[in-house]
């Protein structure tokens, strides 16, 4: 399988770029979420493209019957060694659908939608998605907001982490936000990309077709109002339709 996210998600390169996400902030929208909603103890969620599982854990920790799946061998295998009864991790493609009718949440957190080249793998997704949930159940999209992004554009800039330097660059082309990943490491040059597609509310709207209604939108992990010129996130809320 192609595609630029199988090299950067499973590189340790990703990890070290990124090394400084913010724990305590996904917690707290972790717990704003499961108060807003009076998400259960004992509930099961579906935490795709979930990294090294960090949310996961929480979630569990926090009493929900976890399955955390992700493309990355690396990630899971990392992600792994935090399981119990409770905590499942395993490699999985997310255009599949992993268990019908099973899950009473399905999460997508810090942008792990709209990777792929054709948007029809973007359907595929949401047809994953609702097949996985249980009658009346919910989607919760953490993406990220294309307007704003787009309007605040940093082109270029120099990250210097762990004596490591990342030259990045972004770019708005064919309606996907890019971004070029260049250095040098032990004398090794290094290239990566990452490519999302540019979706806004009206999209996932379009997308999500007759089979999710959006119940709720919020701007910031505070789950404030959204307002597409300010936020700093599109966080989504879509129950199953049936």
């Amino acid at each position: 399988m192609s595609g630029w996210y199988k090299t950067w998600f499973d590189s340790e390169y990703y990890h070290i770029l990124y090394k400084d996400r913010d724990d305590n902030e996904a917690r707290q929208f972790i717990d704003n979420l499961i108060n807003y909603y009076s998400i259960s103890a004992g509930e099961k969620v579906l935490d795709l493209a979930c990294g090294k599982g960090r949310h996961s854990v929480y979630l569990n920790q926090k009493g929900l019957d976890v399955v955390g799946v992700d493309l990355s061998n690396k990630s899971i295998a990392y992600a792994k060694q935090n399981e119990n009864p409770t905590l499942k991790f395993q490699v999985h493609d997310m255009r599949e659908t992993l268990r019908e009718n099973t899950f009473d949440y399905v999460l997508s957190f810090f942008t792990s939608f709209g990777y792929f080249d054709d948007q029809e793998d973007d359907r595929k997704v949401i047809n994953s998605v609702y097949d996985s949930l249980t009658v009346d159940g919910y989607y919760v999209i953490d993406f990220m907001n294309t307007n704003r992004i787009i309007k605040s554009f940093k082109e270029s800039e120099l990250k210097e982490i762990d004596t490591i330097k990342f030259e990045i660059t972004r770019s708005v082309n064919n309606g996907f936000i890019t971004k070029q990943i260049n250095f040098d490491h032990k004398a090794q040059d290094y290239q990566f990309e990452e490519k999302v597609r540019a979706y806004k509310l009206v999209d996932f709207e379009l997308i999500f077709d007759n089979k999710f209604k959006i119940i709720n939108t919020f701007g910031n992990y505070e789950l404030q109002d959204f307002d597409e010129d300010t936020s700093n996130r599109l966080i989504i809320i879509a129950q199953k339709l049936n």
